[in-house]
């Protein structure tokens, strides 16, 4: 399989996804998410792969949908946000409902849609200085898949989403219940393959059947509809803008995105 944004790899039956944007710390544009798309639809169909892990190359897993890609191609109307969302909504979404199971191991950054992508895994793997979280309030924007009530408690997901919160220490999102465990440093990728390894060498039919019972009790508590819920909102967000999103934009297409992101962070520095 040959891509441009992704490489994967296998080690018997299990397979290995590297997003491979080092440059743009593994930013998600769209190319790369349609890669992913087939990459992991293609995986989940061989019955030789048992397991799935997603890792990040370069410094960072990911800092998130890629905001300079986005200003390049402005949407105009809500019908192009739509498509949008549903996109990096499916992205997303995609290792949640994997027959396979999925694996994450993350170090460096793993923020915004990377932090949602990472919690539709089914198990994480962090480096030590790994720091995590969701800024999309500080800036205007909302949440494509809105996971994080469904794996930590509400009290805790407010106190991420409310804030903006990008900042999340990898040993605190233990105690959460948002990622597995903290592994040495260096070896959050090592333990995640061992991992798979061990969900590879179990029962098939009994790992498919289980992962398929957890999410279907989910699914009875309303995740589904829910989710859907959380990516409408997220459309209209995105497609009405609010005087934060405008500002942002407005300094991100005269400035540059980094001069944008400066003054997203400005705002918030003796908080």
């Amino acid at each position: 399989m040959g891509y441009e944004h992704i490489v994967v790899e296998r080690d018997g039956p299990v397979a290995l996804l590297t997003f491979n944007r080092p440059d743009r710390l593994n930013a998600f544009h769209n190319p790369l998410m349609h890669e992913t798309l087939d990459a992991v639809a293609e995986l989940d169909a061989d019955p030789a792969v048992r397991a799935i892990v997603v890792t990040g190359a370069g410094r960072a897993f990911s800092a998130g949908f890629d905001l300079k890609a986005a200003a390049e191609n402005p949407k105009s109307d809500i019908e192009d946000w739509e498509q949008q969302m549903q996109l990096q909504f499916d992205f997303i979404m995609q290792f949640w409902h994997a027959k396979t199971p999925t694996l994450s191991a993350i170090h460096g950054y793993c923020l915004a849609g990377a932090f949602e992508l990472m919690l539709a895994t089914d198990i994480t793997i962090a480096e030590p200085g790994t720091k995590l979280g969701e800024p999309e309030v500080r800036f205007g924007t909302g949440i494509v898949a809105m996971l994080l009530p469904w794996v930590t408690g509400p009290k805790q997901a407010k106190e991420i989403l409310l804030t903006g919160e990008d900042k999340l220490d990898a040993a605190e999102a233990v105690t959460m219940g948002i990622i597995n465990r903290v592994a040495p440093e260096g070896e959050a990728l090592p333990a995640t393959l061992a991992k798979a390894r061990m969900i590879a060498n179990a029962s098939e039919r009994s790992v498919t059947l289980t992962k398929r019972a957890i999410n279907q009790t989910y699914q009875v508590m309303g995740i589904d509809t829910a989710l859907r819920t959380g990516l409408d909102i997220d459309v209209l967000l995105n497609a009405g803008g609010g005087p934060e999103k405008r500002e942002f934009a407005r300094i991100r297409d005269e400035q540059g995105l980094k001069a944008a992101l400066a003054w997203r962070d400005a705002r918030f520095k003796d908080a």
